[in-house]
């Protein structure tokens, strides 16, 4: 088979995703071949709408259709509390546990310097603009319990303490080397409720 031949290309398309090796992208791509043309259609036009409708909001940087997201939008939640998470992704994990009614910050990664990942790299200085501006009581940094998560969140408290803002970090339960989207609804709530400072 060609490497322009059309098999080849979905699947080259399709072992670019996190995950997908080349024997499951041949699956997809024979099942997707499979489909009704009109189910095809519908999901190649989820994908562009992904790409077209999607934004990264302006206030937290958490995805968002317009300039700002529905969370920063909505008026009852509490504006004093913003929850630091590392992509947009980990805001729907927060939400989906149901503990939560404050705002968020996307810092769109972590601190790395094996990966030359530093500060600059990160949206800390929106972070600490934000929290300068005054009315943030408490960041919870829910980070990932990992080496660089742990580092983000140190950094952040240093950051942070200058503006006599209190940092607390989610309560242990989510696990080492753990990510927060397969952690469960029942042990991110506890771990939201019994967060500590850094």
């Amino acid at each position: 088979m060609s490497p322009d031949h059309p098999i080849a290309v979905a699947v080259r398309h399709l072992t670019r995703l996190p995950g997908v090796g080349r024997r499951t992208a041949e699956r997809l791509t024979f099942h997707l071949l499979a489909q009704p043309r009109q189910e095809v259609v519908a999901l190649a036009k989820a994908l562009t709408d992904l790409k077209e409708r999607l934004r990264f909001c302006s206030r937290c940087a958490g995805l968002a259709e317009g300039e700002v997201c529905a969370i920063c939008a909505d008026p009852s939640r509490d504006a004093g509390l913003v929850c630091v998470v590392e992509q947009p992704r980990d805001v729907f994990v927060v939400e989906s546990a149901g503990c939560y009614r404050g705002l968020y910050h996307c810092l769109h990664g972590v601190l790395s310097p094996v990966d030359g990942v530093g500060p600059a790299e990160l949206r800390i200085d929106a972070l600490v603009r934000r929290v300068a501006a005054g009315g943030v009581r408490e960041v919870i940094v829910a980070t990932n319990p990992t080496h660089e998560g742990e580092a983000t969140a140190s950094y952040l408290a240093r950051v942070l303490a200058p503006h006599g803002v209190t940092v607390t970090r989610p309560a242990r339960g989510i696990p080492m080397g753990g990510d927060l989207e397969y952690i469960d609804s029942l042990t991110l709530a506890r771990a939201m409720e019994g967060r500590g400072p850094v």
